[in-house]
């Protein structure tokens, strides 16, 4: 199929193409024409197309795309009333709710930089990185006010606020009330949305994502993952991470109703599902965990048959995981493996996860993935190197001005892995990751996926350790599941049977937790050392 065919056949799915009145694929097209790809068009078009349509149903109630977008234009206004001008910043620590998509399309429109912050940073990370990116206004959700306690309380304005909000603070909604909804002129700068790195080892980089010039990105990413238009999506991954993101801007285009709940309990989702009729489900790979160890006579009394798309990212999927939930609910998994800075590299779909568990899939439209041995040259199939990646979603580089380095014209993605003979990616973790012990190369995760398999172990993390005898060795971090017992010696008998002699953990310490951030990924600095 040539590449204008295949664009039109993903764009017929996505809605892109569906008949409208006339009048309203004109407003569309004005939209578009006026802001170009991003968020404020995605909103103004969605709005312009079905304004009647259902966008957001979150703990507030519901919300349809022309209610979003009077809120946008309103709120926009209540920003430069306080001043934020083009090229200003705004810091925004918010969970998934109307107010938090509001804040940021009305940022963007306004021209600002979007600076999304975790939702586990300090006090200190919070007020260190409002000062390094110069933030001119902070927007947190009240259960944040502590963390913003270090910051200048004119500079702070109220998300998601409960009933005890403090009546000296301003909030979104409040400033946008009884403002016009008026249409507002194209700002002198694009607007810019900062994504932090999850900051697992240090303080978290601003990472520049740049906006699609064309359709190609979108075409790469709904060839892969099939999306249909004005579905219902379930998103439960966290706005503030590039996977959430993603999701929630580029299905702009697809004008559908998105769930937003502000904390993830996977029976709400599942109820979510059954009672919206929800077609996608947007998550990274700890709810999926979470969401197969839900009770099985709550799995079996709810009906998720209409979930056709369970979209994973933000970290590697344990072991089984994949084939363990679509066993449960239904052959739904896309797996996207990518980062903040790369966009996609591969996306694996339920087939590939059926014939091949722990794959990371396969390249989609137009992205070139080359595994590159140390020399900078190609390593023949099968052979584990350096991942490399090129597509069509541009990265503006970190906000200190530096920028991830490149070979052979394709983004350096830090981890390494290889490919099999049909063509899927496999990926044996990070570059930085690998432990030599006794002179052997062995990365964490194969431990880690023959651990989480253990039915007495519910979470697991492997990490290497200097060894005066071996120079590194590797020890275990395990989570027992509640109302079991394991022993050290027990786990050292399970990965003997399992993992190669090099991989057999040399310690074992067992945790209540492990310290995970909200995208799931382990924050290693956490982790207690061994004595």
């Amino acid at each position: 199929m040539t590449e204008l065919g295949y664009t039109l056949k993903v764009a017929r799915r996505i809605g892109m193409l569906r008949p409208v009145l006339p009048h309203r694929l004109v407003g569309a097209g004005l939209q578009l024409a006026k802001w170009g790809p991003g968020l404020p068009s995605g909103v103004h078009a969605a709005a312009a197309r079905f304004p009647h349509q259902t966008a957001i149903i979150d703990e507030a109630g519901e919300l349809t795309w022309s209610e979003l977008s009077d809120e946008v234009n309103r709120f926009t206004q209540a920003l430069k009333d306080r001043g934020v001008e083009p090229g200003d910043s705004v810091a925004v620590l918010g969970r998934n709710h109307r107010h938090m998509v509001v804040t940021m399309v009305a940022v963007m429109q306004a021209g600002g930089r979007v600076l999304l912050l975790n939702t586990m940073a300090s006090r200190s990370q919070l007020g260190e990185l409002a000062a390094r990116e110069d933030a001119s206004c902070v927007i947190v959700d009240q259960e944040f006010l502590d963390v913003a306690r270090d910051v200048d309380r004119s500079m702070l304005v109220l998300g998601w606020t409960d009933a005890d909000a403090p009546t000296d603070l301003p909030t979104v909604s409040g400033l946008a009330r009884g403002l016009p909804a008026k249409p507002h002129p194209k700002p002198s700068r694009h607007g810019q949305i900062i994504i932090f790195t999850s900051g697992t080892t240090g303080l978290p980089k601003g990472a520049r994502r740049e906006e699609p010039k064309d359709l190609k990105p979108l075409i790469a990413f709904f060839g892969a993952i099939p999306y249909r238009g004005s579905s219902t999506i379930v998103l439960a991954a966290p706005l503030f991470h590039s996977w959430g993101l993603l999701n929630f801007a580029f299905n702009l285009s697809t004008a559908p109703t998105y769930v937003l709940r502000r904390r993830f309990d996977p029976e709400q989702v599942l109820r979510d599902i059954e009672e919206h009729r929800a077609e996608a489900l947007v998550v990274v790979p700890l709810m999926m965990q979470r969401m197969v160890e839900v009770d099985p006579d709550v799995i079996r009394r709810t009906d998720v048959s209409s979930l056709r798309i369970t979209a994973s990212s933000g970290s590697a999927l344990a072991g089984d995981l994949a084939n363990r939930y679509m066993d449960l609910f239904t052959d739904s998994v896309y797996n996207f493996y990518g980062a903040t800075e790369t966009g996609w590299v591969t996306i694996a779909g339920p087939r590939d996860l059926r014939e091949a568990p722990g794959t990371a899939g396969v390249p989609p439209f137009r992205t070139v993935v080359k595994i590159l041995g140390p020399d900078g040259h190609e390593v023949p199939q099968g052979e584990t190197g350096v991942i490399h990646v090129g597509n069509d979603m541009p990265f503006g580089g970190y906000t200190d001005g530096n920028t991830k380095s490149f070979a052979d014209g394709l983004m350096n993605t830090g981890d390494v892995g290889h490919f099999d003979e049909n063509g899927r990616l496999f990926v044996s973790g990070r570059d930085d990751d690998m432990v030599i012990s006794g002179g052997e190369n062995v990365f964490p995760r194969e431990l880690e996926d023959a651990l989480i398999e253990h039915p007495d172990i519910s979470d697991v993390v492997v990490t290497g350790v200097p060894d005066a005898k071996f120079g590194q060795v590797l020890v275990a971090y395990v989570v027992v599941r509640e109302g079991r017992s394991l022993t050290e010696d027990d786990v050292t008998a399970y990965a003997k049977e399992r993992v190669a002699r090099f991989a057999v953990p040399a310690r074992t310490m067992f945790l209540d937790e492990l310290p995970r951030n909200p995208t799931g990924k382990v924050m290693k600095r956490a982790l207690p050392a061994f004595e």
